[in-house]
């Protein structure tokens, strides 16, 4: 975006909108720790003082830009109601596999968000990992698989197994998506499996 449409009167919370989009964009070619204030303002054409305003501080930025992060993750992959559970569950996981892979940097910052030392940025990071685990808790129980203690930690587990697979496959150009997402599938349904005997699949 050139600076001088970056400079265009914007109302506050547009500017605010405006500057949370840049710093998630620059997450495709730095890690979160290197967005500060004052590359945020030099990357928006606008004062540091500017910058601060919105956000106080760095750490604040970074909240903002990981909730954002988050946020476009749970767009991406919420689950369509109207198909069937067995094919919500592929469609839901191939958006996933999708997602990671059009927009790596991002999402490896966000998985990544999980050992950050802000306790912030790691409750944020813990808000995607439930909500996925509640989503497919919901998939399941459609399929007349209910939850219980153990399924609810099953697959908060797999979450975590699926983003780590997601991150190794979408640095690695040779494995395919549809690798991916048969890999994603297969698991999670091997977990189910396991947790709750008896299951479809």
């Amino acid at each position: 975006m050139p600076a001088a449409d970056r400079r265009t009167r914007l109302s506050p919370e547009e500017r605010r909108r405006q500057l949370i989009a840049l710093g998630v964009q620059a997450l495709a070619d730095r890690p979160l720790e290197q967005i500060t204030i004052e590359s945020l303002a030099t990357e928006a054409g606008v004062s540091r003082g500017l910058v601060f305003y919105y956000f106080s501080s760095k750490t604040g930025l970074h909240h903002e830009i990981v909730a954002a992060a988050r946020d476009s993750l749970m767009r991406a992959t919420e689950p369509k109601p109207e198909l069937a559970p067995e094919l919500r569950l592929r469609d839901t996981l191939d958006r996933f596999v999708t997602y990671a892979r059009e927009h790596r940097s991002t999402f490896y910052s966000l998985v990544r968000g999980a050992a950050s030392g802000d306790a912030d940025v790691r409750e944020i990071v813990d808000e995607v990992r439930t909500a996925q685990a509640e989503r497919l808790a919901a998939m399941f129980d459609d399929l007349g698989i209910h939850a219980t203690p153990r399924l609810t930690v099953a697959l908060r587990a797999w979450v975590s197994l699926a983003e780590q697979a997601l991150v190794d496959g979408a640095m690695h150009d040779g494995v395919s998506r549809i690798e991916l997402l048969e890999f994603l599938e297969g698991s999670c349904l091997a977990v189910v499996r396991l947790v709750s005997p008896g299951s479809p699949g």
